[in-house]
C-alpha cells in the first residue's frame, strides 16, 4: 500500500506531518457504520446542555459569515492530507449566535447516524476551527461528512465529526464513541495521542 496510495513525507514537509503519519495521494474515506443521507431542507443543528437551547436550519448557517479555509488533515490511522480546501463557518463566528453558561468546560459533538465525540472548550474555541459545507469548491459529499462537518485541524480527524447536527455543552468531561472504545480522550497528532492509556 505504501507507495501507491501513501508516501513518506519529504524532508521539506517534515514540519507539517506529525510523527507516524504518511501522506495520502487522495482523500481516503473511513467511516464506522452506514453513511447517513441528509437533505439540507430538513437538516437541523441544535445546541443544548449548558447553553440556551437553540435550533438552526441550513439557511441560518448560510446567513452567517462564510470563510475559505486551507488546512492539513491528520487521521489517527496514520495518513495525512495537506492543504485541504474548505468553505464554511468559523466556530468563533458561530459562537456569536448562542449563549453558553460559563460553567461549560467541555462539549459533546452529536451527529446524524448516532456518532458522538467529545472535545474541550479550549480545543473547540480555537480560531482555526470551522463547520465545513464545501470541499475543494464542491458541496461536501456525504462520505466526507456532508452536508456539514466540524473540522478541528489541530486534532486527529475523528474529532472533526462528520454529519454534525448538534453540540451539548457540559460542565465535565464525557466520552464519545471512539473515546469509549479505547481512543485517546484528546487526540493531538504531534503527541501521537492515538489511544487511551487506561
Amino acid at each position: 500500500m505504501l507507495g501507491k496510495f501513501f508516501q513518506k513525507p519529504s524532508s521539506e514537509l517534515k514540519d507539517r506531518v506529525p510523527p507516524g503519519q504518511h501522506l495520502a495521494s487522495g482523500f481516503p474515506v473511513l467511516t464506522y457504520g452506514q453513511t447517513p443521507t441528509v437533505d439540507i431542507d430538513t437538516w437541523e443543528f441544535k445546541v443544548w446542555g449548558l447553553a440556551t437551547p437553540k435550533t438552526f436550519t441550513w439557511e441560518d448557517f448560510m446567513a452567517m459569515p462564510q470563510t475559505e479555509f486551507t488546512a492539513d488533515f491528520h487521521c489517527v490511522t496514520t495518513w495525512s492530507k495537506l492543504d485541504v480546501k474548505w468553505r464554511g463557518v468559523k466556530v468563533t463566528d458561530f459562537m456569536q449566535q448562542i449563549e453558553v453558561n460559563p460553567k461549560a468546560v467541555h462539549l459533546m459533538e452529536h451527529c446524524y447516524g448516532g456518532y458522538t465525540t467529545n472535545i474541550s472548550m479550549e480545543d473547540f474555541l480555537r480560531e482555526e476551527n470551522f463547520f465545513a459545507h464545501t470541499l475543494f469548491d464542491e458541496p461536501l459529499p456525504s462520505d466526507h461528512g456532508g452536508p456539514m462537518r466540524l473540522v478541528v485541524p489541530h486534532l486527529y480527524a475523528w474529532k472533526s465529526a462528520k454529519w454534525i447536527n448538534g453540540l451539548e455543552f457540559l460542565d465535565r468531561t464525557d466520552l464519545g464513541f471512539w473515546e469509549r472504545n479505547g481512543y485517546h480522550h484528546r487526540g493531538e497528532p504531534w503527541a501521537e495521542e492515538r489511544y487511551s492509556s487506561r
